[in-house]
């Protein structure tokens, strides 16, 4: 059996992602806390995740869009100090074109996607840094890199989950915190209904994303692309945008606006 790692919460546990996850770390030797909407489907992995692992699994049945059910999850990762990974699987896609979306599911989404993230990377962040270890897992999409009239809210939402992490890392690496941003590519799980008329070049298999993304955090990636075969690539875009930093603030506007 594995070395016992400690306890790994994973939310959006009992489909895709989430899932794969949960079964990659028991069997690595994680006890596991996951968190779902659907207490069928929480029930019937837990049992089978204790029975072929041999860890401990327990459950919360939760939505991370209410208020009550992300507190739930909250006053765990604060108070249960055997808790040394978090994985933010939990994730929507709706919504649509902003000139024709729905406000409800784009509220919806943004709620799970950014706040419900944020406020559990914060907690899990401030519960770690005191103990001077721990790692936070973020999934984002590639979709942070990528304009899309057709999904403007979610690309957004994504976008901001990279540079959360961005910023986490550098407020926890020195108390000893690891921080991760994951961004998959399509991904063959339910929110890609036998995958949506894409190539299959473009489309991962669930197992082998999640295997890839935890080879890197093994590697002690702060940015993993599963995709990405070339991480200069990635490497060159981080360095643009850090070489753009010293001119975003100045006393005086550019030249090309002073006929205005």
């Amino acid at each position: 059996m594995a070395a016992h790692l400690g306890t790994a919460l994973i939310t959006g546990a009992t489909s895709g992602i989430g899932e794969v996850y949960a079964d990659r770390l028991a069997k690595r030797g994680y006890d596991l806390v996951l968190v779902g909407r659907n207490a069928d489907k929480l029930q019937a992995l837990t049992a089978s995740l204790a029975s072929t692992h041999g860890v401990a699994v327990e459950r919360i049945v939760a939505d991370l869009g209410e208020t009550a059910g992300l507190a739930r999850v909250e006053r765990r990762l604060e108070t249960d100090a055997s808790i040394t990974l978090l994985v933010n699987s939990a994730g929507l896609v709706s919504g649509g074109p902003l000139s024709a979306g729905n406000l409800d599911d784009l509220t919806s989404m943004l709620t799970v996607n950014v706040i419900a993230l944020t406020r559990l990377a914060s907690v899990a962040a401030k519960a770690f840094a005191a103990r001077q270890q721990g790692k936070i897992v973020n999934l984002a999409s590639a979709m942070a890199f990528i304009d899309t009239p057709a999904a403007a809210a979610y690309a957004a939402s994504k976008a901001y989950v990279l540079n959360l992490s961005l910023s986490l890392d550098l407020d926890v690496k020195p108390q000893g915190v690891e921080v991760q941003a994951v961004l998959p590519g399509y991904t063959r799980t339910p929110m890609i209904s036998g995958g949506a008329g894409l190539p299959d070049e473009a489309v991962m298999d669930v197992d082998a994303l999640v295997d890839a993304a935890l080879a890197g955090l093994d590697a002690g990636e702060l940015v993993t692309i599963p995709s990405l075969e070339s991480p200069a690539l990635y490497e060159n875009w981080y360095n643009e945008r850090l070489a753009l930093q010293p001119h975003l603030s100045l006393s005086k506007p550019a030249a090309r606006y002073a006929a205005a």
